[in-house]
């Protein structure tokens, strides 16, 4: 994405600054981890869905939420990196609200994430290996294997394991695409921005542009351009161009299983299920039509597309909530070169919340998901991403940032359509949830 603060040369963060650094590929790394965790099991059944049910029509909309999601993803970067703060000493400045906020989401939306990460995850393994175990037993097994590598390993390590299995999701995408031999003329019409011809079109349409790649990941992906040691404005020019290969990542992967769903599913006029158990489908279909090779294939990416998103929250998330604990206990304002050295990954509260995400949810693997909390869990899931926007709004025009690294037009055109875009999607969720039977 384009600078979009209208800077042109690096600020001091405190009393000094490094020379800029030259934008290399050989620095990229957070960007391909906030990818991979973006980009779930749902996000493609989701981008699937549309392709099956309205071709090629919405891949404008897919596009633009990659576009979207690239300015919030680069203003976390920004604050991250021009202030030399991380993003919860930001929040907190704004007043103790964000606190509450955030304290309540975290725990829910992990508690209610955690089993529903190690269960897609669990899901193409049962597929692949038949009569092994139960599928409550490989979720398991997918959350304790998570659990044991974020709590050994560092920042270097995690992204090298990231970059593989991501590796893999692009092969498997790429090649299903390719297989299914899109009609390019169809995809280049759907790059018009035309609504299908359907009841709740819009609100479709804006679902899928609010649903590619991310939600707290794209908060997080502050936390892990620091983990990668990049700490001040001399690596602005790093961040931007790591950010545009995350979203190109995430584009490719989207538009892949857009041709998919138009191709094999639209034309064929099949459906098939939302959510995870969708993707198993699809992987009956591929056998049908191309063999088995091409359907245990498509099943190894299924595996990879799920567990980075489980690796990534267990790593991700426990580094904002190391954060928020410290900024609550009253430590002194959070650095990125603490986030760097490492000492979040070795600190109590981020292990504690690695040990949340994967113990209590096993209690709903066997038992079901409260109702309750379930409608709790996609009310503040909804919120969050409008609470992002705003809050990237605020910061980045006010005197908290270095008035260099502070928006610019398109930055805050940007920001401003992808809060208003997640406030709809947020009164939808809020609206559809059923409130009689919660009281």
């Amino acid at each position: 994405m384009a600078d979009t603060t209208g800077s042109t040369e690096a600020t001091p963060v405190g009393a000094a600054d490094s020379r800029p650094h030259k934008s290399s590929w050989r620095y990229i790394g957070p960007g391909i981890v906030v990818a991979a965790t973006g980009v779930g099991a749902g996000d493609l059944v989701a981008t699937l869905i549309a392709g099956s049910n309205f071709g090629y029509t919405l891949l404008w909309a897919a596009i633009i939420g990659c576009l979207v999601k690239i300015s919030l993803a680069e203003a976390a970067g920004r604050w991250h990196l021009s202030t030399g703060r991380t993003f919860f000493d930001g929040w907190a400045s704004l007043g103790r609200w964000t606190t509450w906020f955030f304290g309540a989401y975290v725990v829910v939306w992990g508690f209610v994430y955690g089993a529903a990460a190690m269960s897609s995850s669990a899901l193409p393994l049962q597929a692949l290996f038949p009569n092994v175990m139960d599928l409550e037993w490989w979720a398991i097994a997918c959350g304790l294997t998570g659990l044991v590598f974020v709590w050994f390993n560092k920042y270097a390590v995690f992204e090298k394991v990231m970059t593989v299995l991501v590796g893999v999701m692009f092969v498997v995408t790429v090649y299903l695409a390719i297989r299914v031999t899109p009609n390019l003329g169809d995809a280049f019409a759907g790059l018009l921005p035309v609504l299908p011809d359907e009841k709740d079109s819009i609100l479709n349409t804006l679902g899928l542009i609010g649903g590619v790649g991310g939600t707290i990941t794209l908060a997080a992906y502050g936390y892990w351009v620091n983990a990668k040691g990049w700490t001040d404005t001399g690596w602005m020019k790093v961040m931007r161009l790591d950010n545009r290969v995350a979203y190109i990542t995430t584009g490719i992967f989207v538009v892949a299983m857009l041709f998919v769903g138009a191709e094999l599913l639209h034309s064929a006029n099949v459906a098939i299920a939302s959510g995870d158990k969708g993707l198993l489908q699809l992987g009956d279909i591929l056998e049908d039509e191309y063999g088995t090779a091409t359907a245990k294939f498509f099943l190894i990416g299924f595996f990879a597309t799920s567990y980075t998103s489980l690796i990534g929250v267990w790593h991700g998330v426990s580094l904002m909530f190391a954060d928020f604990v410290a900024r609550y206990r009253g430590e002194s304002a959070q650095k990125g070169e603490e986030v760097a050295s490492g000492a979040r990954e070795r600190s109590w509260p981020f292990r504690a919340y690695l040990l949340w995400l994967t113990f209590p949810p096993i209690v709903l693997l066997f038992q079901g998901q409260p109702f309750r909390l379930i409608i709790l869990y996609g009310v503040l899931g909804a919120a969050f991403l409008p609470f992002l926007a705003g809050t990237l709004l605020w910061l980045l025009n006010s005197a908290r940032t270095p008035a260099p690294w502070r928006n610019g037009l398109l930055s805050n055109t940007m920001l401003t359509i992808a809060g208003l875009l997640f406030l709809v999607l947020c009164v939808k969720q809020i609206w559809d949830q059923p409130w009689a039977d919660f009281f």
